[in-house]
């Protein structure tokens, strides 16, 4: 399999390099497809050289480019370079609308653009708030669908509206909604989709083994906490035995103090709950979620995987991880907010150890419980945004490494909570159910030995 992904891979970059000289904007086109199927990994340099150069061109003509490119085109330029790290301002999606009548009169029908501009609205951060542009293409998209119910593209319209690309994981993300046109009979396209096939395959060995190799951590002991816990304590204690020799032999640092660190942080916050349920009292809605943000255990997983993914490590950033940097403040909090949003939603999840839902109307009395989940809504939309921008910023401190780490730790969020209708969720109970079935295999196979 490795031989037939290496040939498939040289075939896949000859045929991009071609694509790159010939048409620079078809290569565009070409990134986000390989940006869907999950292997851009695959082809960092490649990509990158596209994103400098057409960071050239945009960052010397931007209002040439604007007037001279599609909705479509533009919009599709904008989210690929911020996605890149590389800074384009609002101000070329803010200038599409700057006549709201006649951008409706003229990309009503328009749904491949629209749906190119949604997608690049949702990069919004904080300085910048793209929620002018992100709405009205809703709406248009929304309209366009009420006109066109059986219309090829319907379904992948509605999706897109539910679940934007950027909140997804692109390996869990069904192709059978995927654009019309990426469906075209193209011969770098298929040899595209062999290659994320075959991706996916030996990643689902790797977790195999992974899976089994944790559940071996488990037999060692720790009998009477429920399987869930001795999985993730085995985890730990492993990557606190294993890991730390070798962090220090290569980095001369110590990563010990930072992981129990983070793990008597989230003890504390399990206390602190613990005593505001059993006084039944209603802490303030800051108060509750302060500590709420460290009870989801957010801090003390996003902290192994620093030490874990050994890249750039030093005593500058360390000291960053172990000060809760922003990045995984609004991750924690996009959790904390979300599970209390869902479970104040679902008439069969009942929040016991309390919910930033009921404090907030307990100190706001007279708000209604709709108008608590808009402002709920309101402030998990704006920890995106920040999050976007510790991702887009040019100069983080943090490693790329690490904060697109964190990036797919909030992408889980919508996956955890949207499950009625999300359909990356069936995609990844496939995965699940493989991996349970190779582990009960060799746990078979273990007891036939035996």
């Amino acid at each position: 399999m490795y031989v037939k992904q290496g040939l498939i891979l040289k075939k896949a970059k000859h045929g991009c390099m071609k694509l790159m000289n010939e048409n620079p904007m078809e290569s565009l086109h070409m990134i986000d497809i390989i940006q869907r199927l999950g292997i851009e990994h695959h082809f960092e340099e490649e990509i990158e050289m596209v994103l400098q150069k057409q960071q050239m061109i945009l960052s010397n003509h931007p209002n040439e480019f604007v007037s001279s490119h599609q909705l479509y085109e533009v919009a599709l330029v904008f989210r690929l370079l911020r996605q890149g790290g590389h800074y384009v301002t609002a101000d070329l999606l803010g200038s599409l609308k700057c006549n709201e009548e006649e951008f409706r009169e003229r990309h009503g029908e328009d749904v491949k653009g629209l749906v190119a501009l949604y997608e690049a609205s949702q990069l919004s951060v904080e300085e910048d708030s793209l929620d002018d542009v992100g709405y009205l293409s809703c709406q248009l998209l929304n309209a366009w669908l009420t006109r066109h119910t059986e219309h090829p593209e319907a379904i992948y319209v509605a999706n897109t509206l539910q679940h934007p690309l950027h909140y997804g994981i692109s390996r869990f993300r069904s192709r059978s909604i995927f654009p019309v046109d990426f469906k075209a009979n193209n011969e770098w396209i298929t040899c595209l989709e062999e290659l994320a096939e075959i991706d996916s395959c030996l990643v689902r060995f790797m977790n195999q083994n992974e899976v089994i190799h944790v559940y071996k951590w488990e037999l060692a002991g720790t009998e009477q906490l429920p399987d869930f816990m001795k999985m993730c304590l085995s985890a730990l204690y492993d990557i606190t035995n294993e890991f730390a020799e070798k962090i220090y032999k290569k980095h001369g640092l110590n990563p010990i103090d930072s992981l129990k660190r983070s793990w008597v942080q989230l003890l504390n916050a399990f206390l602190e709950e613990a005593s505001w349920l059993k006084s039944t009292h209603l802490p303030r809605p800051e108060e509750y979620l302060k500590n709420g943000i460290v009870s989801t255990g957010v801090l003390v997983v996003l902290v192994h995987a620093f030490f874990l993914l050994d890249d750039a490590i030093n005593k500058e950033i360390v000291a960053i991880i172990d000060n809760f940097p922003e990045i995984i403040h609004s991750v924690a909090k996009i959790l904390r907010l979300s599970d209390d949003l869902e479970g104040a939603k679902s008439e069969d999840q009942k929040g016991f150890d309390g919910s930033y839902l009921d404090c907030y109307m307990n100190e706001h009395q007279g708000v209604s419980a709709e108008e608590a989940q808009k402002h709920v809504s309101h402030l998990i939309s704006n920890e995106w945004k920040r999050v976007n921008r510790e991702i887009f910023k040019p100069n983080r401190l943090l490693p790329s490494s690490f904060t697109n780490f964190c990036l797919n730790a909030a992408r889980m969020v919508p996956m955890m909570y949207h499950y009625g209708s999300n359909p990356s969720l069936s995609i990844l109970q496939e995965h699940v159910k493989s991996l349970m079935l190779i582990l009960s295999s060799d746990l078979e196979g273990a007891n036939q030995v035996k």
